[in-house]
């Protein structure tokens, strides 16, 4: 049986969410929670998604620049309006609330950490840029999305992925909403997945740092 085309942009997106999905019914202990993550994912990846992966970086500059740009945009709020985010829009049972998901233990154990801002800084990058912005915003366009070269603008795809990837940002929606559209008018821009991969992956290089050196665990959902 033919595999269909999308299986490779689409196949790290599913077992990333089924995780976030089984852990809320399945709780494990930390160590082995992340280790089995990154294993999961890291093989998908490789597997699976390898093919269709292009790390090539045509604008390196202009990509860290928006990933430390994006950085800002997420934690300014916490010092222009520190409890804005307890405020209902962002603290509703529709959205959840904005409470770090690893424990204490968990906070002080070095390799935890490790595992968990690899994830965010090696792995979420990949996986997240190849489902929203190589093929969703493609497929939205026409479910021939080989067809559609990368970059392409649709209104209707630009929007749709910038809402929904709000919407996978819970609490953080209105700041995952700048951030989506900042991320999607970037591959309409550079047309290079690679630049996308580098500028979330600052982004959230910058954010693990914060998380850890300020103690604001609330920003690992």
């Amino acid at each position: 049986m033919t595999r269909s085309p999308s299986v490779p942009y689409v196949a790290p997106f599913v077992v990333f969410m089924g995780f976030l999905a089984l852990h809320s019914v399945l709780p494990m202990p930390e160590l082995v929670d992340q280790s089995v993550r990154v294993i999961a994912l890291t093989a998908t990846l490789f597997w699976i998604a390898r093919p269709v992966i292009d790390l090539r970086v045509r604008y390196v500059a202009a990509s860290l620049g928006i990933g430390i740009l994006v950085f800002v945009i997420w934690v300014g709020p916490d010092f222009l309006a520190p409890n804005y985010r307890h405020h209902w829009l962002f603290e509703n049972s529709l959205t959840g609330a904005a409470r770090g998901t690893l424990s204490t233990v968990g906070r002080g154990d070095p390799l935890v950490l490790a595992l968990r801002a690899f994830r965010a800084v090696v792995i979420v990058p990949i996986v997240e840029e190849l489902f929203w912005r190589a093929w969703l915003m493609r497929w939205i366009i026409s479910p021939n999305f080989q067809e559609i070269p990368l970059g392409a603008y649709s209104p209707v795809s630009f929007w749709a992925v910038a809402v929904l990837f709000a919407s996978e940002h819970g609490s953080y929606w209105d700041v995952g909403l700048v951030t989506g559209i900042i991320y999607n008018w970037w591959m309409i821009r550079s047309k290079s997945l690679g630049d996308l991969i580098l500028a979330h992956a600052v982004t959230n290089a910058c954010l693990s740092f914060y998380v850890i050196a300020a103690g604001k665990w609330e920003y690992w959902l």
